[in-house]
């Protein structure tokens, strides 16, 4: 006659279960905040990437309808179009016959949405090819430059001025100095502050991701006169030296 075994489940403890709890807890409290450090690391050039996409669309789409675009940042008291002053703005000259140097908001898909991530804003934007001076010194000649290159009659903040893109797709070089310190940081008082440039070259569109230079670095690109634009993305903090440049260029140029 076949009998059934008798078998035993044994039940946790209620003391297993909360040192199951507290082993959860501890790996959550090491985890969590080195999982959130590094998304905010990966925010800067992250919203670097976001903003160059930006730029690319804005650019293919004043090519296609053959009308200037414009990118700028929120003024005092403006709205972007998520209610805040943090995303950049896309407008377009909609009749340069009728209503020349007007620009109207585009509410396009593509232009919505949340191109700078989490803290990270746009502490200045530089018009013209960056130098070793302006690198050195971070606002040499702004005004200047924005005197000469705007084209409208609107009032801009000489560290906000607008890059016009023109039907052809061409626009000025823009150097936009992403970062996240807190909000309002002047632009002197970034050295000790997490940020990149987002470089973009006017005349192609190409654009490049780099941090800022030591001063080591400018000195041996001005020794050895060479440009303050790697021309390819760099976010490598290791000091550069002459062997670096050479195969971070020949690296470029490479077919």
């Amino acid at each position: 006659m076949y009998r059934a075994g008798h078998s035993t489940i044994r039940a946790f403890t209620l003391l297993e279960v909360m040192l199951v709890i507290g082993l959860l807890v501890a790996i959550s409290a090491i985890a969590i905040p080195n999982f959130v450090r590094q998304i905010e690391r990966e925010e800067l050039p992250g919203s670097g990437r976001q903003l160059r996409s930006l730029l690319a669309l804005a650019r293919a789409n004043a090519s296609f309808e053959g009308k200037r675009y414009r990118l700028r940042f929120p003024k005092e008291d403006e709205r972007d179009a998520l209610g805040g002053d943090q995303q950049p703005l896309i407008e377009r000259e909609d009749d340069p016959i009728r209503e020349p140097e007007v620009f109207h908001e585009v509410t396009a898909p593509w232009v919505v949405g949340n191109t700078l991530l989490g803290k990270v804003w746009c502490a200045e934007v530089r018009l013209g090819r960056p130098t070793i001076d302006d690198l050195r010194e971070r606002r040499n000649e702004v005004a200047e430059i924005s005197d000469k290159l705007l084209r409208s009659a609107e009032d801009f903040d000489p560290e906000y001025p607008p890059l016009y893109i023109e039907p052809d797709g061409g626009s000025e070089w823009a150097t936009f100095t992403l970062t996240s310190a807190p909000r309002g940081t002047p632009v002197e008082e970034l050295e000790n502050h997490p940020r990149v440039d987002l470089i973009v070259e006017g005349a192609t569109g190409l654009s490049w991701i780099q941090r800022p230079f030591y001063d080591e670095e400018l000195d041996l690109f001005e020794e050895k006169g060479w440009p303050a634009v790697l021309r390819q993305d760099f976010l490598d903090p290791r000091v550069l030296t002459e062997n670096d440049v050479l195969e971070l260029r020949e690296i470029t140029i490479r077919p």
